[in-house]
């Protein structure tokens, strides 16, 4: 029988197939569906189709079927089926079903049914399952115990508690689990101090100790916050399970004065409980940055001093500031960083003026950390970072530049600019540099920004227009765009450098063309391959349409030098096999390098859209001369039965004589059959170049376009 176990509690089937079926039944009312699984119950039916049925009546049986499901309680190879629906039958019959069993059913069976019995709850069993509590047999009478405790009550918790100091060792666990059954059902309805009384019996008594774990977890939160001292307790002891217990409870007891107590037990913890504890308070939500958190934030072991910087992170308030800067200067990297990240999120909003008001007056000691505070929580402070990235000190200097590119906005961003084309310092550039960067990839409008950028470069030196070139790649746009294609054919090779390769790393479709312009068009060879590269990488991967994909290959098919890359043109078109790049295969095919790679590429290519083989060097012939077509009128069908395509082929001709379809089939193209079942032909009136034709092709034929002489 299939079962669920938790804690000791175990829950047939029954119960869940009610929860999964939602069936509200009334105990007193069978249905027509009974009475036949009844009648099969009573029938000589095989045992596979009595199991399904007892597993029916679960969710269609009243108590009218508790008399036949009884006698199945007996049998070995039923008693689970029967018990399925006994557990959900609503109604007295159908516990007197499964107690009345209690009297004949042995071993296995029997110990099924008392579970059914724990499972429904019903008080009329506690003197029937008395009896069996003090059966020789273990787990009968740890069955019985288990049972009593989900049954609960007066009566049933007596019976418990009585037998608690006198059951045998191998049946006292299960006594003792069946004592904190009841005791969770009694403070789930409000009854707390019969709880707490039981809960405290069972941990005085001589049972295993996870039940003594249970029962103090239940005595504690019983109690609420008055089970404190208790819970203080469990967390000095020096036995490992019960201060795991202790760190778990402390995270559910509620109160703020529990928070305020584990905080205290930190001091005297040893530095990896103390750590562990300051976890647990780190969970709890109401955990507090009490002065005895900053004190160990300040002078506990490093564990427990991460920890405590962990919560002042999420609680603290401006009052935790002096202890978070003092941290955030010693040499400890990792408590300094610890720090730091606190500072940037502490909740309270009177920190950012509490750190305006230090920086105004702060020594050189103090005021790296007080800036680098203020990039963290990007508090508006521009005069004073501006003021600050004039000191002579070097490190200063560094944190103002550096909180500027975290705080500015892009009325400002010309203070960074400036700053990078004229560094006080030589070692200032690689700060100023990353500093505008973060800046301008941050505003919210980039093409204004990029703008400003665009038009500080012509009155820069070359390192500097690279730097203005290099935060115009990360930006994007086509501001940037446009400077970095300027830049790609400037004189200057270092220019060429930085503009090939931050257009070779874009990731919009725009920067093809570009790619292109400079891949015919750069002044150095070598940034010509690494732009006509650039330009493929976006052709091959990302989405446009048809037409622009097969200009580019065209485009560079003709810009390429070397064989490498006009493979690697071929490669595209085949990726992406349309009547576009088709024209483009052809004219590859007239390339001598690329004769017979483009040849048959361009046949595979028009098999694929026509559905027919085609001879690659009639095709390339047919096809190298681009031409002027004109569809004048067409008809698709046989006899009486036409329709009109001329618009559908309008749609898909090209400048070429070779008209692909959108697909192999000619009904599937032109939307139907015209004619079902009869042969039918495509009959073309068309003009090439000027000149009028006239063409036939049978059902599905390639439609290659004869020229008109």
């Amino acid at each position: 029988m299939l079962t669920f176990s938790g804690a000791g509690r175990c829950f047939t089937s029954a119960a869940v197939a009610l929860l999964l079926c939602g069936v509200a039944r009334a105990a007193d009312k069978p249905s027509a569906e009974e009475d036949k699984l009844i009648a099969i119950l009573q029938s000589g039916a095989p045992q596979a189709e009595k199991a399904i049925t007892c597993k029916k009546l679960a969710i269609h049986g009243s108590k009218a079927a508790a008399p036949s499901l009884a006698p199945l309680l007996l049998d070995e190879k039923l008693t689970s089926w029967a018990r399925i629906a006994l557990e959900a039958i609503p109604g007295p019959e159908a516990d007197a079903a499964l107690i009345g069993a209690l009297q004949q059913a042995q071993g296995r069976t029997l110990i099924g049914v008392i579970n059914s019995i724990g499972v429904r709850r019903n008080k009329q069993a506690v003197n029937p399952l008395s009896v069996k509590l003090k059966s020789d047999d273990a787990e009968v009478a740890s069955a019985a115990a288990i049972a009593l405790g989900n049954i609960g009550g007066a009566e049933a918790t007596k019976l418990l508690l009585a037998s608690l100091p006198t059951a045998p060792v191998s049946t006292r666990s299960a006594v003792a689990e069946g004592c904190i059954i009841g005791a969770e059902q009694l403070a789930k309805d409000g009854k707390l101090p019969e709880a707490i009384e039981i809960y405290d019996a069972v941990r005085k008594a001589e049972v295993p100790h996870p039940r003594i774990l249970e029962a103090t977890r239940g005595a504690i939160l019983a109690r609420k916050e008055a089970g404190l001292p208790l819970l203080l307790e469990q967390l000095r002891a020096k036995d490992k399970a019960t201060f795991q217990l202790a760190l778990s409870v402390a995270r559910e007891l509620p109160g703020p004065n529990v928070s305020a107590a584990l905080t205290g037990e930190i001091a005297s913890a040893t530095p990896e409980r103390g750590a562990l504890i300051l976890r647990a308070l780190k969970d709890r939500r109401d955990q507090v940055a009490s002065p005895a958190m900053l004190q160990t934030a300040k002078t506990g072991s490093k564990p427990a001093r991460l920890a405590a910087l962990g919560i002042i992170r999420q609680s603290g308030d401006v009052s935790c500031l002096p202890t978070l800067l003092e941290i955030a200067a010693q040499e400890d990297v990792e408590l300094a960083q610890a720090s730091k990240e606190a500072l940037a999120e502490l909740p309270d909003k009177n920190v950012n003026l509490e750190i305006l008001a230090r920086l105004t007056k702060a020594d050189d000691k103090s005021k790296k950390i007080l800036i680098e505070v203020v990039g963290l929580r990007r508090i508006a402070a521009v005069p004073a970072l501006i003021a600050a990235a004039d000191s002579k000190d070097a490190t200063i200097r560094h944190a103002a530049l550096t909180a500027l590119g975290a705080t500015v906005e892009l009325s400002d961003v010309a203070e960074l600019i400036k700053r990078v084309a004229s560094p006080a310092a030589a070692e200032d550039v690689s700060v100023s540099r990353q500093a505008l960067r973060a800046a301008c990839v941050r505003m919210s409008d980039r093409e204004v920004c990029a703008q400003k950028l665009v038009a500080a470069i012509p009155g820069a030196s070359v390192p500097t227009r690279c730097i203005f070139l290099e935060t115009l790649g990360a930006m994007g746009g086509s501001a940037a765009l446009g400077a970095l294609g300027a830049a790609g054919k400037d004189s200057d090779p270092q220019l060429q450098d930085v503009a090939s390769r931050m257009l070779g790393q874009w990731m919009t479709v725009d920067a093809a063309p570009v790619l292109l312009d400079l891949a015919k068009n750069a002044p150095e060879d070598k940034y010509k391959t690494r732009a006509l590269r650039g330009c493929l990488r976006i052709t091959r991967q990302f989405t446009m349409p048809d037409r622009q994909r097969a200009e580019l290959c065209n485009g560079a098919l003709t810009a390429a030098t070397r064989p490498e890359e006009q493979k690697l043109v071929l490669e595209i078109l085949q990726r992406y096999p349309n009547a576009d790049t088709l024209a483009v295969a052809v004219q590859a095919a007239q390339m001598p390098a690329l004769k017979q790679e483009g040849s048959q590429l361009a046949a595979a290519i028009a098999k694929k859209l026509s559905g027919q083989d085609i001879e690659a060097g009639e095709l390339v012939k047919q096809l190298q001369t681009p031409v002027k077509l004109e569809i004048i009128k067409a008809q698709y069908g046989a006899g009486n039965g036409q329709k009109d395509v001329t618009e559908a082929l309008r749609q898909v001709a090209r400048d070429l004589p070779l008209i692909v379809l959108r697909s192999p089939s000619y009904n599937d193209s032109f939307g139907g059959d015209p004619a079902p079942g009869v042969s039918k032909k495509l009959r073309i009136e068309y003009r090439i170049n000027g000149a009028a034709g006239d063409a036939s092709f049978a059902e599905n034929a390639v439609i290659m376009l004869p020229t008109p002489k």
